[in-house]
């Protein structure tokens, strides 16, 4: 059996595919050599051409020399780009592309000097270049396929995989085109150098030179050269293949040598072939040998509307208008310029563009050559365009999913392997441009995974930029670890106790939060005087607190109702308000309490208070009662100690409510939170508004001393009725101001906190003050009674005999009025002994009692200043 390189020897060749034969027209450029047209004035050379990634070389205003590099970079895609004339950089700014949509593209605009100059050149022996010396002079010289598909040639240069067969295209299939036949009639020697080159690069078993069999002369330049040339006998050969459109195509080209097929997405290098094109040799021993650039190719220039059809060495960037121009382009109306040849090249919109590396043809039809573009019919699903494609696709397929914008559908059925010859279109009998539709089916497709991949990118920056961000942390915290432990092996051991002391504090008053907010309110009612348990927290102290008060208050008034030993009430009383401090006290020093429980605190003490007043008021109206009937008693000295013994009782009651007050504002003083205010303009609102709660209680007092001397001055009342008035008086005028000194400093304590000693210090200052003239007003109220049972009223006139005779007369005055206004009663009345009185009878009657004391000696004190001041007047 015979192996593929002696299939090869014997010339054997393989059938291609699909296929057409479209009319040839090759005699209009092919019949004269390749000529020279004038320089253009100006040159457009498009940034980059080939490749992604680089970056201008020269600025505007910069002189440069025929084959200066414009750009340079450093990606394996990147071809350099080079002036192809000298000149002068006179922009860099977009123009219209060498495009079907003339699409603008950053583009160097040169202004030629006319005189063509080279810039310096290194020419090279082949024998003292390394192979990767060759590579590079081929990378940096700016070479792609010269076939038309301007791929890097550098990269098929340097495989990765072992080559056995490279094939040279000479093909040349598409109609109009005869650049590289002229190329391998007149440059076959250069060619073969270049093929020479390859060869030593790529060490090929076999190297095939195709070439169609309409081009004849050719063929016998380029069979002429290879028996010159310096390769192994056999290694070489020309091979004429038959003329059908594509067979210049990559991948039919390989079959119809081959017959072997290059997989769907793959290339011919897995097959281990390599395909260059004849001008790509050329160009590739210009730049090993020479030195030179690529900065000309050989451009078929043809139509009938061309006055000098042929082929020309254009510099790359040369203006299309400049072209037609100097061969002598006579348009028609609508006429067209295509790039390329009539299967596989677009029209242009615009002819101020470029020559580019991939230019091979400018054709310029006329209206007889290509007739007009004909309308779009409907598909008639005829099947020709799957017998002409030589890639074997469905063509229909594609069109549908085209059309209807469904490109994945369109890549599921291998969009991507067609080679948009056109053959589709040409035997279409319903005129669809199919190759179109394929056209922007791949750009969209394209476009998307361009998207997809710009996405890619911006999701590694933003993962790289979230670990950058992480890793700046750690090394923050590490740094600020480090910097703490330095700091801790520096302390002295004062400060370390300062810390730990600190961190004591702020761990008892989380423990204390904690402890006030799981712990519920104890009931009221559950608690009596006999409450050993352990100190409630927070608000159910408050309420504890004042639940013992109140029981103790009651049991005191259930213990002793005859008054037969009034100390020992007063005591009592005293005793009881005292422990209720204390209670309170203690309470306040133990259990801390927040903003929110000091005001449910002061809302339940004015609760409480207002709940006695109501209470203490019930008594007194019985009392009122009994005393205005005058069935109660005839003995007036009897109704005198009642009255008398009730004044007492309220003027305790009075002196007790005054002290659990004080004992109050003490208590909300010392609840007052040090961590609260940090000034001195909270210290000095606090300060205020006990100045503030102080002149209330003065003027509370004063208020009720004239109540009392109003309800004295009623002399046509009995002297009961007036003592009850007159302890109704006192009792609200006192519990009013008690209550209003009270709010005054609980409101001061819920708004102003102190944050130092030395406000704490006064604050207590302020509450001991209140406090004082609170018992002092009580020791005054309490001076005049005894410890054993008030028998008469004379024992007031007795103490005020001690004072002042003038006062003791004024007294007299006032009992003898008093009795006179006493109903009598008959003498079968029993005595008002008999009727055992309440404490609170005994508390009126004290009050009313001390009250006409005061006011007796007031206007004493108030006579003897008018007789001294007249004495001193006589």
């Amino acid at each position: 059996m015979l192996t593929l390189l002696d299939q090869l020897d014997k010339g054997t060749l393989w059938r291609s595919p699909g296929g057409i034969h479209p009319p040839e027209v090759k005699f209009l450029s092919n019949a004269t050599p390749i000529g020279q047209l004038p320089l253009a004035s100006t040159y457009l050379v498009p940034v980059p051409q080939v490749g992604e990634n680089c970056t201008l070389a020269v600025k505007v205003g910069d002189s440069v020399l025929k084959g200066t590099p414009l750009t340079q970079g450093t990606s394996i895609w990147h071809l350099p780009v080079h002036a192809p004339t000298s000149g002068t950089i006179v922009a860099i700014e977009p123009r219209a592309s060498n495009h079907a949509s003339a699409l603008p593209v950053n583009t160097c605009v040169i202004a030629a000097d006319g005189k063509d100059t080279w810039c310096e050149l290194v020419q090279n022996q082949l024998d003292d270049l390394s192979h990767q010396q060759i590579v590079d002079k081929v990378r940096s010289a700016g070479i792609a396929g010269m076939g038309g598909a301007a791929f890097p040639t550098h990269i098929k240069l340097n495989p990765v995989s072992e080559i056995d067969l490279v094939i040279i295209n000479g093909v040349e299939c598409e109609p109009y085109i005869s650049a590289d036949d002229r190329l391998m009639r007149e440059y076959s020697q250069d060619i073969l150098a270049g093929i020479g080159i390859i060869h030593r690069l790529l060490t090929p078993k076999r190297i095939v030179i195709a070439i169609e069999d309409n081009k004849p002369e050719a063929a016998k330049a380029m069979q002429a050269a290879v028996s010159q040339c310096g390769l192994p006998a056999g290694s070489i050969r020309v091979t004429v293949i038959p003329t059908k459109y594509p067979s210049g195509g990559e991948k039919q080209l390989i079959q119809i040598i081959t017959g072997r097929e290059v997989p769907s997405g793959a290339i011919p290098a897995k097959l281990g072939i390599v395909v260059h094109n004849v001008g790509t040799a050329y160009a590739i021993h210009q730049a090993v040998t020479q030195g030179k650039p690529l900065v000309e190719r050989v451009v078929t220039v043809t139509g009938r509307n061309v006055g000098k059809p042929g082929n020309y060495w254009l510099p790359i960037g040369t203006p299309v208008d400049h072209v037609l121009t100097a061969t002598e382009f006579t348009p028609e109306p609508d006429q067209k310029v295509i790039i390329g040849g009539p299967m596989m090249g677009h029209a242009l919109a615009n002819i101020q563009v470029p020559i580019l590396k991939g230019t091979n043809c400018i054709l310029v039809p006329s209206s007889q050559e290509i007739g007009s573009t004909p309308e779009e019919k409907a598909c008639i699903r005829c099947g020709e365009c799957a017998t002409a494609c030589p890639a074997l696709l469905l063509p229909q397929q594609l069109f549908w999913h085209a059309k209807a914008e469904e490109y994945d559908k369109a890549a599921s059925y291998n969009l991507k392997d067609c080679i948009e010859c056109g053959c589709c279109s040409y035997v279409c009998p319903s005129d669809i441009p199919l190759v179109e539709y394929y056209r922007i089916a791949k750009s969209a497709l394209k476009q998307a995974a361009d998207e997809k991949q710009q996405a890619e990118r911006a999701k590694q920056r933003f993962d790289a930029r979230l670990a950058r961000l992480e890793e700046e942390k750690l090394a923050r915290e590490a740094k600020a670890k480090e910097a703490s432990e330095r700091r801790q092996a520096s302390m002295t051991g004062t400060d370390k106790n300062a810390v730990a002391e600190a961190m004591a504090r702020i761990a008892a008053k989380k423990a204390a939060a904690q402890a006030v907010t799981g712990e519920s309110i104890t009931e009221e009612s559950s608690v009596t005087t006999t409450d050993t348990t352990e100190v409630p927290k927070g608000k159910a102290a408050v309420a504890a607190a004042i639940a013992r008060a109140k029981a103790k208050k009651a049991a005191q008034a259930n213990a002793d109702g005859t008054d037969t030993n009034g100390a020992e009430t007063d005591n009592a009383v005293t005793m009881d308000a005292n422990d209720s401090i204390s209670a309170t006290d203690t309470i306040a020093q133990e259990a801390p309490l927040s903003q929110k429980d000091k005001v449910a605190a002061a809302i339940a003490r004015a609760k409480a208070k207002k709940a006695a007043q109501q209470t203490d008021t019930a008594p007194l109206e019985s009392t009122e009662t009994a005393d205005n009937t005058p069935a109660l008693s005839t003995d007036d000295d009897k109704k005198a100690k009642v009255a008398a013994a009730v004044a007492r009782a309220k003027a305790k009651k009075a002196a007790q409510q005054a002290e659990t007050a004080a004992s109050d504002i003490e208590v909300s003083n010392t609840e007052i939170s040090v961590s609260d205010v940090n000034d001195a303009e909270a210290i000095k609102k606090a300060k205020v508004a006990a100045a503030v709660a102080r002149a209330k209680a003065k003027k509370a007092a004063q208020q009720a001393e004239t109540n009392a001397e109003n309800g004295l001055n009623q002399t046509t009342t009995p002297a009961v009725d007036s003592a009850a008035n007159v302890h109704a008086d006192v009792n609200a005028d006192a519990e009013t101001a008690v209550n209003a000194a009270a709010t005054d400093i609980e409101v001061s304590n819920a708004d102003v906190s102190v944050n130092d000693a030395e406000a704490i210090k006064k604050a207590k200052v302020a509450a001991a003050v209140a406090r004082a003239k609170a018992k002092k007003i009580a020791a005054a109220s309490a001076e005049s009674k005894t410890d054993a049972e008030i028998e008469s009223v004379d024992e007031i006139q007795t103490e005020a005999n001690v004072a002042s005779p003038s006062i003791a007369a004024t007294l007299d005055t006032a009992t003898t009025e008093a009795e006179a206004v006493l109903p009598s009663v008959g003498s079968t009345a029993e005595p008002i002994e008999t009727a055992p009185l309440s404490s609170d009878e005994l508390k009126k009657a004290r009050i009313a009692a001390t009250i006409a004391k005061a006011k007796a000696k007031k206007a004493a004190l108030a006579q003897e200043a008018n007789a001294s001041s007249d004495s001193s007047v006589d």
